[in-house]
């Protein structure tokens, strides 16, 4: 039996089907209701790479600008996953979104990779370079 969340009663009836999603009507006070949201679910691949981004030094409103999530729901995950950041106080990170051909010509270029630790991942048809470069004091 469905609830009505007007009155709280539980004699509702089938009224019509919208948007693929069962439509109710309460008996006792006339008010319409649809049960079972549907909520948006964000794809695992997105939470990984949210979290993997994370990990590498970036910020949640960095995240969110090249993953197009909110910065918050970046926080919960943090938050519900347990991700601790690892401590590096003398180094810093900085990314790049580069296609593929951008990419093989930027590791061309030993000079560019001297000094610093990097790491690729993919990001959809591009791919993420992050640096890590030591602060200069």
């Amino acid at each position: 039996m469905k609830i009505c969340p007007n009155c709280d009663a539980e004699n509702s009836i089938k009224s019509g089907v919208i948007k693929d999603r069962q439509r109710y009507k309460c008996k006792s006070c006339n008010y319409f209701f649809t049960v079972d949201k549907i909520g948006k679910k964000i794809d695992d691949y997105y939470v990984n790479k949210a979290l993997q981004l994370y990990l590498e030094g970036l910020t949640y409103r960095e995240i969110e600008r090249i993953l197009g999530i909110s910065h918050v729901s970046v926080m919960n995950w943090v938050k519900k996953y347990g991700v601790k950041r690892p401590y590096r106080s003398n180094y810093h990170p900085s990314y790049k979104i580069l296609s593929a051909q951008e990419l093989s010509n930027y590791f061309a270029d030993t000079s560019k990779i001297k000094g610093a630790g990097a790491i690729v991942t993919e990001l959809g048809d591009k791919f993420m370079l992050i640096r890590w470069e030591r602060f200069r004091e």
